[in-house]
Protein backbone atom coordinates (compact mmCIF):
# COMPACT_ATOMS: atom_id res chain seq x y z
CA UNK A 1 0.00 0.00 0.00
CA UNK A 2 1.34 3.44 -0.96
CA UNK A 3 0.29 6.25 1.31
CA UNK A 4 -0.56 9.67 -0.20
CA UNK A 5 2.20 12.32 -0.32
CA UNK A 6 0.13 14.59 1.93
CA UNK A 7 0.73 12.28 4.86
CA UNK A 8 3.87 13.58 6.50
CA UNK A 9 4.80 10.36 8.19
CA UNK A 10 5.01 6.62 7.62
CA UNK A 11 2.78 4.20 9.42
CA UNK A 12 4.57 1.72 11.61
CA UNK A 13 3.08 -1.75 11.59
CA UNK A 14 1.06 -2.14 14.75
CA UNK A 15 -0.42 -5.58 14.33
CA UNK A 16 0.29 -6.52 17.92
CA UNK A 17 -0.05 -3.14 19.65
CA UNK A 18 -2.44 -0.25 19.31
CA UNK A 19 -1.45 3.42 19.53
CA UNK A 20 -2.18 5.59 22.53
CA UNK A 21 -4.59 7.78 20.55
CA UNK A 22 -7.47 6.12 18.77
CA UNK A 23 -8.42 9.56 17.40
CA UNK A 24 -5.07 9.91 15.63
CA UNK A 25 -5.07 6.29 14.48
CA UNK A 26 -8.57 6.55 13.00
CA UNK A 27 -7.91 9.90 11.35
CA UNK A 28 -4.56 8.85 9.90
CA UNK A 29 -6.09 5.64 8.57
CA UNK A 30 -8.85 7.57 6.81
CA UNK A 31 -6.30 9.98 5.33
CA UNK A 32 -4.25 7.02 4.09
CA UNK A 33 -7.38 5.83 2.27
CA UNK A 34 -7.98 9.37 0.92
CA UNK A 35 -11.33 9.59 2.66
CA UNK A 36 -13.02 12.91 3.39
CA UNK A 37 -10.97 14.87 0.87
CA UNK A 38 -13.78 16.47 -1.13
CA UNK A 39 -13.65 13.76 -3.79
CA UNK A 40 -15.75 10.66 -4.36
CA UNK A 41 -14.40 7.18 -5.06
CA UNK A 42 -13.92 8.11 -8.72
CA UNK A 43 -11.98 11.28 -7.97
CA UNK A 44 -14.87 13.64 -8.72
CA UNK A 45 -15.61 16.64 -6.52
CA UNK A 46 -18.42 16.03 -4.03
CA UNK A 47 -19.94 18.22 -1.35
CA UNK A 48 -20.43 15.63 1.39
CA UNK A 49 -21.72 15.99 4.93
CA UNK A 50 -19.56 13.02 5.90
CA UNK A 51 -16.50 14.99 4.84
CA UNK A 52 -17.67 17.95 6.90
CA UNK A 53 -18.10 15.74 9.95
CA UNK A 54 -14.62 14.25 9.47
CA UNK A 55 -13.08 17.69 8.95
CA UNK A 56 -14.36 18.73 12.37
CA UNK A 57 -12.35 15.90 13.89
CA UNK A 58 -9.26 16.84 11.87
CA UNK A 59 -9.62 20.44 12.98
CA UNK A 60 -9.60 19.38 16.62
CA UNK A 61 -6.61 17.11 16.03
CA UNK A 62 -4.71 19.96 14.40
CA UNK A 63 -5.49 22.25 17.33
CA UNK A 64 -4.46 19.56 19.79
CA UNK A 65 -1.30 18.25 18.13
CA UNK A 66 -0.14 21.07 15.89
CA UNK A 67 0.36 18.51 13.12
CA UNK A 68 0.12 20.57 9.92
CA UNK A 69 -0.91 17.46 7.98
CA UNK A 70 -4.42 17.74 9.40
CA UNK A 71 -4.88 21.39 8.48
CA UNK A 72 -3.49 20.83 5.00
CA UNK A 73 -5.85 17.90 4.46
CA UNK A 74 -8.83 19.99 5.53
CA UNK A 75 -7.88 22.82 3.20
CA UNK A 76 -7.19 20.51 0.27
CA UNK A 77 -10.58 18.89 0.79
CA UNK A 78 -12.46 22.18 0.68
CA UNK A 79 -10.36 23.41 -2.24
CA UNK A 80 -11.62 20.40 -4.16
CA UNK A 81 -15.21 21.70 -3.93
CA UNK A 82 -14.70 25.48 -4.00
CA UNK A 83 -13.39 27.34 -7.05
CA UNK A 84 -11.09 30.31 -6.56
CA UNK A 85 -14.01 32.69 -7.05
CA UNK A 86 -15.90 31.02 -4.20
CA UNK A 87 -18.36 29.07 -6.32
CA UNK A 88 -19.28 25.72 -4.76
CA UNK A 89 -19.29 22.74 -7.10
CA UNK A 90 -19.28 18.98 -6.67
CA UNK A 91 -22.91 18.00 -7.31
CA UNK A 92 -24.19 20.92 -5.24
CA UNK A 93 -27.12 23.06 -6.39
CA UNK A 94 -29.02 25.60 -4.32
CA UNK A 95 -32.16 24.85 -6.30
CA UNK A 96 -32.28 21.29 -4.95
CA UNK A 97 -32.67 22.66 -1.41
CA UNK A 98 -30.90 19.89 0.49
CA UNK A 99 -29.59 20.52 4.01
CA UNK A 100 -26.90 17.83 3.95
CA UNK A 101 -24.24 19.76 1.97
CA UNK A 102 -24.32 22.60 4.50
CA UNK A 103 -22.40 20.40 6.93
CA UNK A 104 -19.24 21.40 5.04
CA UNK A 105 -20.04 25.06 5.77
CA UNK A 106 -18.40 25.17 9.22
CA UNK A 107 -15.14 24.06 7.60
CA UNK A 108 -15.37 26.94 5.14
CA UNK A 109 -15.89 29.35 8.03
CA UNK A 110 -12.93 27.85 9.88
CA UNK A 111 -10.66 28.19 6.85
CA UNK A 112 -11.73 31.79 6.36
CA UNK A 113 -10.90 32.55 9.99
CA UNK A 114 -7.52 30.83 9.66
CA UNK A 115 -6.45 32.17 6.25
CA UNK A 116 -8.63 35.24 5.49
CA UNK A 117 -9.00 33.84 1.96
CA UNK A 118 -12.17 35.41 0.57
CA UNK A 119 -13.18 32.38 -1.45
CA UNK A 120 -14.08 30.53 1.74
CA UNK A 121 -16.37 33.33 2.90
CA UNK A 122 -17.93 33.54 -0.58
CA UNK A 123 -18.66 29.80 -0.46
CA UNK A 124 -20.16 30.08 3.02
CA UNK A 125 -22.28 33.00 1.81
CA UNK A 126 -23.78 30.76 -0.88
CA UNK A 127 -24.81 28.23 1.75
CA UNK A 128 -26.21 30.95 3.98
CA UNK A 129 -28.28 32.40 1.13
CA UNK A 130 -29.78 28.96 0.53
CA UNK A 131 -31.36 29.15 3.97
CA UNK A 132 -33.11 32.42 3.08
CA UNK A 133 -35.23 30.68 0.47
CA UNK A 134 -35.12 27.11 1.77
CA UNK A 135 -38.68 25.69 1.94
CA UNK A 136 -40.25 25.35 5.38
CA UNK A 137 -43.24 23.77 7.06
CA UNK A 138 -46.11 25.96 8.19
CA UNK A 139 -44.43 26.19 11.61
CA UNK A 140 -41.06 27.21 10.17
CA UNK A 141 -39.07 23.94 10.13
CA UNK A 142 -36.67 23.62 7.21
CA UNK A 143 -37.65 20.78 4.90
CA UNK A 144 -34.91 18.16 4.89
CA UNK A 145 -34.94 18.16 1.10
CA UNK A 146 -37.09 19.77 -1.56
CA UNK A 147 -38.10 16.32 -2.79
CA UNK A 148 -39.49 15.49 0.67
CA UNK A 149 -42.17 18.19 1.09
CA UNK A 150 -42.96 19.26 4.65
CA UNK A 151 -40.62 16.69 6.19
CA UNK A 152 -38.29 17.56 9.04
CA UNK A 153 -35.59 15.00 9.88
CA UNK A 154 -33.34 14.93 12.93
CA UNK A 155 -30.36 14.65 10.57
CA UNK A 156 -31.10 18.07 9.11
CA UNK A 157 -30.62 19.91 12.38
CA UNK A 158 -27.01 18.76 12.52
CA UNK A 159 -26.47 19.45 8.83
CA UNK A 160 -28.06 22.86 8.52
CA UNK A 161 -28.55 24.46 11.92
CA UNK A 162 -24.97 24.13 13.17
CA UNK A 163 -23.72 25.89 10.05
CA UNK A 164 -26.48 28.48 10.50
CA UNK A 165 -25.34 29.11 14.09
CA UNK A 166 -21.65 29.17 13.20
CA UNK A 167 -22.25 31.65 10.38
CA UNK A 168 -24.37 33.86 12.62
CA UNK A 169 -21.72 33.89 15.34
CA UNK A 170 -19.01 34.74 12.81
CA UNK A 171 -20.71 37.44 10.77
CA UNK A 172 -24.02 38.44 12.42
CA UNK A 173 -23.66 37.94 16.19
CA UNK A 174 -26.34 40.54 17.01
CA UNK A 175 -28.89 39.09 14.55
CA UNK A 176 -31.57 38.11 17.06
CA UNK A 177 -33.90 36.96 14.28
CA UNK A 178 -31.32 34.41 13.19
CA UNK A 179 -30.75 33.14 16.73
CA UNK A 180 -34.53 32.84 17.17
CA UNK A 181 -34.76 30.86 13.94
CA UNK A 182 -31.92 28.53 14.90
CA UNK A 183 -33.63 27.85 18.22
CA UNK A 184 -36.88 27.18 16.37
CA UNK A 185 -35.26 24.41 14.32
CA UNK A 186 -34.33 22.54 17.52
CA UNK A 187 -37.58 23.09 19.38
CA UNK A 188 -39.89 22.22 16.48
CA UNK A 189 -37.98 19.04 15.79
CA UNK A 190 -38.19 18.03 19.43
CA UNK A 191 -41.89 18.84 19.77
CA UNK A 192 -42.89 16.95 16.65
CA UNK A 193 -40.77 13.83 17.12
CA UNK A 194 -40.53 13.12 20.86
CA UNK A 195 -42.02 9.75 21.77
CA UNK A 196 -44.92 10.36 24.12
CA UNK A 197 -45.08 8.68 27.52
CA UNK A 198 -48.46 7.22 26.57
CA UNK A 199 -46.77 4.92 24.03
CA UNK A 200 -46.16 1.39 25.31
CA UNK A 201 -42.53 0.95 26.40
CA UNK A 202 -41.83 4.58 25.54
CA UNK A 203 -38.17 5.58 25.38
CA UNK A 204 -38.95 9.30 25.56
CA UNK A 205 -36.49 9.71 22.69
CA UNK A 206 -37.04 11.16 19.23
CA UNK A 207 -38.44 9.51 16.14
CA UNK A 208 -36.35 9.89 13.00
CA UNK A 209 -38.54 12.61 11.50
CA UNK A 210 -42.02 13.92 10.83
CA UNK A 211 -44.25 15.00 7.99
CA UNK A 212 -46.04 18.22 8.87
CA UNK A 213 -48.62 17.55 6.15
CA UNK A 214 -49.28 13.96 7.40
CA UNK A 215 -49.36 12.80 3.77
CA UNK A 216 -46.49 10.34 3.54
CA UNK A 217 -47.03 6.62 4.11
CA UNK A 218 -45.23 6.49 7.46
CA UNK A 219 -46.72 9.61 9.08
CA UNK A 220 -48.54 9.03 12.37
CA UNK A 221 -52.06 10.37 12.75
CA UNK A 222 -51.20 12.70 15.63
CA UNK A 223 -48.04 14.63 14.73
CA UNK A 224 -47.03 12.94 11.50
CA UNK A 225 -43.91 11.37 13.03
CA UNK A 226 -42.11 8.32 11.65
CA UNK A 227 -42.48 4.88 13.32
CA UNK A 228 -39.10 4.24 14.94
CA UNK A 229 -36.25 5.80 16.91
CA UNK A 230 -33.21 5.24 14.67
CA UNK A 231 -29.92 5.51 16.48
CA UNK A 232 -27.95 7.62 14.00
CA UNK A 233 -30.71 10.20 13.49
CA UNK A 234 -30.87 10.65 17.25
CA UNK A 235 -27.07 10.74 17.26
CA UNK A 236 -27.00 13.61 14.75
CA UNK A 237 -29.49 15.56 16.85
CA UNK A 238 -27.58 14.85 20.08
CA UNK A 239 -24.34 16.10 18.56
CA UNK A 240 -26.18 19.16 17.25
CA UNK A 241 -27.41 19.98 20.76
CA UNK A 242 -23.96 20.07 22.35
CA UNK A 243 -22.36 21.76 19.35
CA UNK A 244 -25.05 24.45 19.24
CA UNK A 245 -24.71 25.18 22.95
CA UNK A 246 -21.01 25.84 22.34
CA UNK A 247 -22.00 28.48 19.76
CA UNK A 248 -25.21 30.18 20.88
CA UNK A 249 -24.86 33.24 23.12
CA UNK A 250 -25.92 32.29 26.63
CA UNK A 251 -27.79 35.59 26.88
CA UNK A 252 -30.24 34.51 24.20
CA UNK A 253 -33.39 32.67 25.43
CA UNK A 254 -32.76 29.94 22.89
CA UNK A 255 -29.71 28.81 24.79
CA UNK A 256 -31.84 27.72 27.76
CA UNK A 257 -34.46 26.14 25.51
CA UNK A 258 -31.88 23.97 23.80
CA UNK A 259 -30.21 23.22 27.12
CA UNK A 260 -33.55 22.05 28.51
CA UNK A 261 -33.90 19.60 25.62
CA UNK A 262 -30.41 18.29 26.32
CA UNK A 263 -31.25 17.85 30.01
CA UNK A 264 -34.37 15.91 29.05
CA UNK A 265 -32.68 13.62 26.56
CA UNK A 266 -29.41 12.75 28.34
CA UNK A 267 -30.95 10.44 30.99
CA UNK A 268 -33.14 8.83 28.34
CA UNK A 269 -30.19 8.18 26.05
CA UNK A 270 -28.38 6.61 28.99
CA UNK A 271 -31.41 4.47 29.83
CA UNK A 272 -31.59 3.22 26.23
CA UNK A 273 -28.04 1.82 26.26
CA UNK A 274 -27.91 -1.97 26.26
CA UNK A 275 -27.19 -2.98 29.87
CA UNK A 276 -24.67 -5.67 28.93
CA UNK A 277 -22.67 -4.19 26.06
CA UNK A 278 -23.20 -0.55 26.99
CA UNK A 279 -23.84 0.53 23.38
CA UNK A 280 -27.04 1.26 21.46
CA UNK A 281 -29.27 -0.72 19.12
CA UNK A 282 -29.74 0.34 15.50
CA UNK A 283 -33.50 0.64 16.10
CA UNK A 284 -33.65 1.86 19.67
CA UNK A 285 -37.39 1.30 19.97
CA UNK A 286 -36.97 -2.45 19.25
CA UNK A 287 -34.18 -3.71 21.54
CA UNK A 288 -33.35 -7.42 21.34
CA UNK A 289 -35.63 -7.97 18.34
CA UNK A 290 -34.38 -10.45 15.77
CA UNK A 291 -32.25 -8.78 13.04
CA UNK A 292 -31.65 -5.68 15.18
CA UNK A 293 -28.01 -5.11 16.13
CA UNK A 294 -25.61 -2.80 17.93
CA UNK A 295 -24.64 -0.04 15.50
CA UNK A 296 -21.32 1.80 15.58
CA UNK A 297 -22.02 5.29 14.22
CA UNK A 298 -24.91 6.13 16.55
CA UNK A 299 -23.10 4.64 19.55
CA UNK A 300 -20.03 6.80 18.84
CA UNK A 301 -22.21 9.88 18.45
CA UNK A 302 -23.78 9.28 21.86
CA UNK A 303 -20.36 8.88 23.51
CA UNK A 304 -19.26 12.18 21.95
CA UNK A 305 -22.43 14.00 22.97
CA UNK A 306 -22.50 12.72 26.54
CA UNK A 307 -18.84 13.46 27.24
CA UNK A 308 -18.89 16.86 25.57
CA UNK A 309 -21.98 17.80 27.57
CA UNK A 310 -20.11 16.94 30.78
CA UNK A 311 -16.89 18.64 29.67
CA UNK A 312 -18.65 21.91 28.84
CA UNK A 313 -20.60 21.83 32.11
CA UNK A 314 -23.91 21.57 30.28
CA UNK A 315 -25.03 18.69 32.49
CA UNK A 316 -24.14 17.77 36.05
CA UNK A 317 -22.39 14.47 36.61
CA UNK A 318 -21.59 14.58 40.31
CA UNK A 319 -21.96 10.82 40.70
CA UNK A 320 -19.97 10.11 37.54
CA UNK A 321 -22.78 8.10 35.95
CA UNK A 322 -22.73 9.87 32.58
CA UNK A 323 -18.99 9.46 32.16
CA UNK A 324 -19.21 5.84 33.30
CA UNK A 325 -21.88 5.06 30.68
CA UNK A 326 -19.83 6.72 27.94
CA UNK A 327 -16.63 4.93 28.95
CA UNK A 328 -18.37 1.55 29.05
CA UNK A 329 -19.74 2.12 25.57
CA UNK A 330 -16.33 3.24 24.33
CA UNK A 331 -14.69 0.11 25.68
CA UNK A 332 -17.14 -2.00 23.67
CA UNK A 333 -16.59 0.19 20.61
CA UNK A 334 -12.81 -0.21 20.61
CA UNK A 335 -12.95 -3.91 21.44
CA UNK A 336 -15.47 -4.83 18.75
CA UNK A 337 -15.52 -2.31 15.91
CA UNK A 338 -11.85 -1.35 15.50
CA UNK A 339 -9.83 -3.81 13.42
CA UNK A 340 -6.04 -3.69 13.09
CA UNK A 341 -4.63 -4.01 9.57
CA UNK A 342 -1.25 -5.48 8.72
CA UNK A 343 -0.02 -2.13 7.39
CA UNK A 344 -0.68 -0.39 10.70
CA UNK A 345 -3.93 1.30 9.71
CA UNK A 346 -7.27 0.45 11.28
CA UNK A 347 -10.58 -0.58 9.79
CA UNK A 348 -13.94 0.50 11.15
CA UNK A 349 -16.97 -1.80 11.01
CA UNK A 350 -20.70 -2.03 11.79
CA UNK A 351 -21.84 1.35 10.50
CA UNK A 352 -25.10 1.15 8.59
CA UNK A 353 -24.75 2.81 5.19
CA UNK A 354 -28.02 4.71 5.14
CA UNK A 355 -31.24 5.39 7.00
CA UNK A 356 -33.86 7.31 5.11
CA UNK A 357 -37.53 8.19 5.27
CA UNK A 358 -38.13 7.87 1.55
CA UNK A 359 -39.97 4.55 1.91
CA UNK A 360 -41.69 2.94 4.90
CA UNK A 361 -39.41 4.09 7.73
CA UNK A 362 -40.27 0.96 9.70
CA UNK A 363 -38.16 -1.61 11.53
CA UNK A 364 -37.77 -3.88 8.50
CA UNK A 365 -36.47 -0.99 6.44
CA UNK A 366 -33.71 -0.04 8.88
CA UNK A 367 -32.44 -3.58 9.50
CA UNK A 368 -32.41 -4.35 5.77
CA UNK A 369 -29.82 -1.66 5.00
CA UNK A 370 -26.26 -2.83 4.46
CA UNK A 371 -23.26 -2.07 6.65
CA UNK A 372 -20.17 -0.54 5.12
CA UNK A 373 -16.49 -1.10 5.88
CA UNK A 374 -14.80 2.16 6.90
CA UNK A 375 -17.98 4.17 6.45
CA UNK A 376 -16.89 7.74 7.10
CA UNK A 377 -20.07 8.72 8.95
CA UNK A 378 -19.20 6.23 11.65
CA UNK A 379 -15.43 6.65 11.53
CA UNK A 380 -15.70 10.43 11.87
CA UNK A 381 -18.01 10.01 14.86
CA UNK A 382 -15.45 7.64 16.37
CA UNK A 383 -12.71 10.25 15.92
CA UNK A 384 -14.88 12.81 17.74
CA UNK A 385 -15.78 10.36 20.51
CA UNK A 386 -12.13 9.39 20.91
CA UNK A 387 -11.11 13.03 21.24
CA UNK A 388 -13.59 13.45 24.09
CA UNK A 389 -12.33 10.30 25.80
CA UNK A 390 -8.74 11.48 25.43
CA UNK A 391 -9.58 14.91 26.87
CA UNK A 392 -11.18 13.14 29.80
CA UNK A 393 -8.12 11.04 30.44
CA UNK A 394 -5.52 13.75 29.82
Amino acid sequence: MILPPLVAFLFVALSSARPASYAIWAADSAIARRQGNGLDANGNAIVSYEHGEFQLGLRQLFERTGNQTYFDYIRAGVDNIVYNNGTVHGAYSVSEYVLDPLRTGPTMLYLFEQTSAQKYKAAADIFRKQLDSHPRTGEGQFWHKLKYPNQGWLDGVYMGSIFYADYTRTFEPTNLTAWDDITLQFTLMYKNTVQNSTVANSTGLLYHGYDYSHKTVWASSDRGHSPEVWDRALGWYSMALVDALEILPQSHPGYQQILDILHTLVPKIIAAADPTSGVWWLVITQPNRDKNYFESSGSSMFVYSLLKAVRLGLVEDDDGKIVAVAKKAYEYITANWVITNADGTMNWINTVVVGSLDTTGDFNYYVSQSKNLNDLKGLAAFVLASLEIERLEA
